[in-house]
């Protein structure tokens, strides 16, 4: 017999008397969640949850047909000339306000696209940058921005080689939104991907979650959390050297930006057809981030982080791993939160520090407005 108890973590109900029962059935589990078929775009559908997952496989892969890649992961992986294989990755960044504790628009657009890059174990080389400019937006604010793209780009090592901007009527915008698109390299022998998980690999993550997404909510009107939270935004390709530099054969590496820690595993768990199970007692939440979210009635695994990457790698060399991880700056707080197993598969299952279970689902629609 199996004892699970069932807390109110994301509802905030009151904790529940134990419930047993032989097998946990997780595949017949049926969560219901809000109505989601509507005529037009919403806020949710850019949330990097179940609504964006919903208008790829339904709008766009549909009306791209066989043009589509075959395999989406944060960056495409393309072979070339003889045998050269490039990564090439898009992202937009719309984050509202476009100055936030510890970072801002120019810096998040440089190192998200560099971190997209980097998940496929390629270095990153050449960026570029497109800007789509509200009329009246202060040259002050669009300068700053510029000087952040620069200077995390010469951080990085990378290149800003091309671009393009326009000006939308005031009021058809809302400040200052840049497009980055990045092409890298990848090394001979390396072969990192979504589909590559299996049953009884470790899961990794370099440090504490939910930063950015706080630090974010902190300087928005009305939201103070009593201590300062400050952006994890950072280039995590040489932390991704250090990792293959040890010769493991590391299988899936991802950044949980939208949708967090809990979107990143269900889509890794469900490219790979396997189940995770994450010890909740290990999961690296900050007191400001988890004070933060029993405020606002967050999950910290669905808040997004913008300097932290989530490893899968063989059990039997997670230490290795983990050693060169700890050793680099922005891995210091690396550790192993959970496993890949061959149970309910596509679900992502917490343990609870009760001796209970909880399933960690794709966050549905858009939890905190534009937070890259």
């Amino acid at each position: 017999m199996t004892e699970v108890t069932e807390v109110g973590e994301l509802t905030g109900t009151a904790e529940r008397p134990p419930v047993r029962t032989a097998e946990l059935d997780f595949e017949s589990w049926v969560c219901p969640v809000p109505l989601r078929e509507t005529p037009t775009v919403v806020m949710g559908h850019g949330g990097g949850g179940a609504m964006s997952a919903e208008l790829v496989e339904h709008l766009f892969l549909p009306a791209y047909g066989a043009a589509a890649a075959s395999e989406l992961g944060d960056s495409a992986v393309l072979t070339v000339g003889e045998g050269t294989r490039l990564a090439f990755s898009t992202d937009s960044f719309v984050v509202k306000p476009m100055f936030f504790p510890g970072g801002s628009t120019g810096d998040l657009a440089v190192n998200g696209t560099v971190n997209d890059l980097a998940m496929s174990g390629a270095v990153p080389l050449y960026l570029s940058c497109a800007f789509i400019l509200q009329e009246g937006t202060a040259l002050s604010d669009l300068g700053r921005i510029a000087q952040d793209m620069g200077a995390a780009a010469r951080e990085a090592g990378v290149r800003l080689v091309t671009g393009d901007t326009k000006v939308v009527d005031s009021g058809s915008g809302d400040g200052v939104y840049v497009n980055t698109s990045g092409i890298g390299v990848i090394a001979d022998g390396v072969d990192i991907g979504p589909r590559r998980a299996r049953p009884g690999d470790a899961v990794l993550i370099s440090g504490d979650i939910g930063v950015h997404g706080v630090a974010v909510m902190s300087c928005r009107e009305g939201l103070e959390f009593g201590t300062a939270v400050e952006s994890d935004t950072a280039p995590l390709h040489r932390l991704v050297a250090a990792m293959i530099a040890t010769g493991v054969d590391v299988r899936v590496l991802r950044d949980p930006t939208r949708g967090g820690v809990a979107a990143s595993l269900n889509e890794i768990a469900d490219a790979s057809g396997v189940g995770v199970e994450l010890t909740e007692r290990e999961l690296p939440v900050p007191d400001a981030v988890r004070d933060a979210c029993s405020l606002l009635g967050l999950d910290p695994l669905q808040v997004a982080n913008e300097g932290k990457l989530i490893a899968i790698v063989p059990a039997d060399a997670a230490d290795r791993v983990l050693a060169a991880m700890t050793g680099h700056p922005l891995g210091r707080g690396a550790r192993r939160i959970g496993t890949c197993v061959p149970d309910h598969p596509g679900m992502v299952v917490a343990r609870t520090g009760l001796g209970g279970s909880r399933v960690v689902g794709l966050p549905v629609g858009e939890q905190l407005p534009r937070i890259c």
